[in-house]
């Protein structure tokens, strides 16, 4: 009985948490939690509830949740401060590439600090074999002394935006490498976003702020791949079978244990048949 017991909690992996809700989000569960539900021990992944709004704090800041996916293990959240259908709403907060990692990187919660974050951004495949572009872009705002011509990545959004000092505002959607840094101008906000339609350069600023007003994702593959591989880091999200899979290994951990129970079950089986 008791290695039955182990054996599910091996396979689930799951607390005694009830499901809620929250506004749009109608499913709260495992490993989410509201803050005030009993019974619930992932104090890392608690959300909370105001206004039937669903909040996640992620790098000291409060961000509302968009939606949760417990098929890809991902939570997108949008910036409180964008507003729709309100084109001259920005992001409160400024987030650059440097707040995200650019792979799984998956630390084992045994090392990972008490403060640092529970979520990794993420890769569209296995993260340490293979890499493909992040399923996120940034957006880049801009304050130039001068008008820009000549360079398509520099949207205008001096029709919606406008910043207390003078000057001409523009956007850019994806990395801005020094080359196509124009002189005269500032970074004044960088945002990111999940959006899968900045991939052009034939996108206006009515696009790129539906794209802000999207989100962007985080995930909790971390959390989904403890006791899932015999080697930790050898877990990953495929994106073709859209589950979690081992790299390189035959077996899961739940699949190894299961056929030790077999064997075991056979060995005594045998034992009590000779004896």
């Amino acid at each position: 009985m008791i290695i039955l017991v182990f054996l599910l909690h091996l396979i689930h992996g799951e607390d005694a948490c009830p499901p809620s809700s929250c506004g749009k989000i109608s499913n709260i569960s495992y490993p989410f939690r509201l803050k005030g539900d009993e019974g619930c021990d992932r104090r890392m992944y608690e959300l909370s509830c105001e206004n039937n709004i669903t909040l996640v704090s992620l790098y000291s800041r409060t961000f509302h949740v968009q939606a949760i996916n417990y098929n890809n293990f991902t939570i997108r959240v949008v910036d409180p401060g964008l507003q729709q259908p309100n084109c001259s709403s920005l992001p409160r907060y400024f987030l650059s590439p440097f707040n995200f990692t650019n792979s799984y990187q998956l630390i084992p919660p045994y090392h990972r600090s008490k403060d640092s974050c529970p979520y990794e951004t993420i890769p569209g495949v296995d993260w340490y074999y293979h890499t493909e572009p992040l399923v996120y872009e940034h957006t880049v705002f801009l304050n130039c002394s001068h008008p820009v011509t000549g360079n398509p990545k520099y949207v205008d959004a001096g029709g919606c935006v406008t910043w207390e000092s003078t000057g001409y505002i523009y956007a850019v959607a994806g990395d801005l490498i020094a080359e196509e840094f124009e002189v005269g101008c500032d970074v004044k906000l960088v945002f990111p976003t999940s959006w899968w339609g900045l991939d052009t350069n034939t996108y206006s600023y009515d696009m790129m702020h539906t794209a802000l007003l999207y989100g962007f994702e985080h995930s909790w593959i971390p959390l989904a791949c403890e006791g899932r591989c015999v080697d930790y880091y050898n877990c990953y999200f495929s994106s073709s079978s859209q589950t979690l899979e081992c790299y390189n290994e035959g077996r899961t951990v739940q699949a190894l244990f299961l056929m030790f129970l077999l064997n075991l079950s056979l060995f005594n089986s045998f034992f009590i048949f000779t004896s």
